[in-house]
């Protein structure tokens, strides 16, 4: 038996909260600064790096995809959080998983809009970078220090993340 099809949700800050953070400029900014001429959206994410870990700041650059897509692994970081930060204004895929008893449960996909990014928390079971548009460029945020700081999780059987659910 197949599994059913996992359709993309839109990212908002109240369904991605429990596996990290919506980072975005949506509303009035919290503080205006430089002489007024930019608006501040300030604190957006619990970025977390563990005690012997510093913030690392790099570039990814990954393929593009297309849905429907298969979901045939998972991974988390167990002492840093990530932040992805696309450096266009294409839409990505985020795909995460609750964590049931130290593996992964059903995964929720989530499809950003322009000017979206993410935090993804410390120990979130989450897929790989999937952008849907070329060059695929992001900015990412995560912990560079000792340790082995990622485990992976592959599927007996993969999911299908599919397109969009469309509204009637």
């Amino acid at each position: 038996m197949s599994r059913p099809p996992i359709h993309p949700e839109p990212l908002s800050a109240t369904a991605f909260a429990p596996f990290g953070d919506l980072l975005s400029a949506e509303g009035a900014p919290d503080r205006i600064i430089n002489q007024g001429l930019c608006g501040r959206w300030h604190d957006r994410a619990l970025l977390d790096f563990g005690p012997d870990g510093r913030a690392g700041l790099s570039i990814f650059r990954a393929e593009a995809r297309s849905l429907p897509c298969r979901l045939e692994m998972v991974e988390r970081h167990p002492d840093g959080s990530q932040a992805f930060l696309p450096m266009t204004a294409h839409p990505f895929l985020v795909v995460v998983a609750p964590d049931e008893n130290g593996r992964p449960g059903t995964p929720r996909a989530f499809l950003t809009a322009p000017g979206q990014g993410v935090n993804l928390h410390r120990n979130t079971w989450h897929g790989v970078l999937t952008p849907l548009a070329e060059p695929g460029l992001f900015a990412v945020v995560d912990r560079i220090g000792p340790g082995t700081n990622l485990e992976e999780h592959w599927f007996h059987e993969p999911w299908v993340i599919a397109e969009p659910a469309r509204k009637e």
